[in-house]
């Protein structure tokens, strides 16, 4: 595979700069999650990185650093039933306006990982792969990832037999296999193929 190389991320001039990203664009179930972070530039943290490319133990620690060392922290999310009302991208954008708008301090510029930028009332700018090339937007992702996951083991323990600690809801096999099986319960997405299909039986 080619090994593609991105320009330099150049930094605005400012001072309170937020990163922001979402897990759960893909899953059958749960929330879409976002989160913004400001981190302080005078307590670094080493380590950060796509939230994709760490192991449990290391996206645990890493989330204890950030909440204990960024400067101000939001999580924004849509539910499921916003989802099938807006479509996943929109619910996407405003789960993200969510988390901007949650931060106790205003970001002066925003960092947003994508293509593509929400509305919000600052300069922002969308970074393709920004969760491994900006440091704010890899410690939102961290965030964000965290606790979605957390979401899923809770709501696998309420249902077991779905698996959710496993797939964290995305639409595996064993977990297509899981929804044919036991049925659609509330947090499902009803808009989402899958789930669909089965409502349809």
């Amino acid at each position: 595979m080619t090994k593609i190389d991105f320009p330099e991320i150049t930094y605005p001039d400012f001072n309170l700069i937020a990163g922001v990203d979402e897990v759960g664009r893909g899953p059958l179930v749960g929330d879409v999650v976002t989160a913004a972070v400001i981190l302080d530039l005078n307590k670094p943290i080493e380590g950060l990185t796509d939230s994709k490319k760490l192991s449990e133990k290391k996206l645990a620690l890493l989330f204890d650093a950030i909440q204990e060392n960024a400067l101000c922290i939001s999580v924004g999310r849509c539910s499921p039933t916003e989802i099938d009302e807006l479509n996943i991208l929109h619910a996407t954008m405003l789960a993200m306006q969510r988390a901007v708008a949650g931060l106790s301090i205003q970001p002066e510029f925003v960092f947003i990982d994508g293509n593509r930028c929400p509305k919000l009332g600052m300069p922002c700018e969308a970074i393709v792969k920004g969760d491994l090339r900006v440091k704010e937007i890899s410690a939102a992702s961290i965030i964000a990832k965290v606790t979605r996951d957390r979401e899923m083991r809770e709501l696998d323990k309420r249902y077991p037999q779905y698996g959710f600690a496993k797939h964290k809801g995305y639409p595996t096999k064993a977990h297509v296999k899981a929804l044919q099986l036991n049925g659609v319960i509330s947090e499902y997405r009803k808009s989402f193929m899958p789930v669909k299909k089965v409502l349809s039986i």
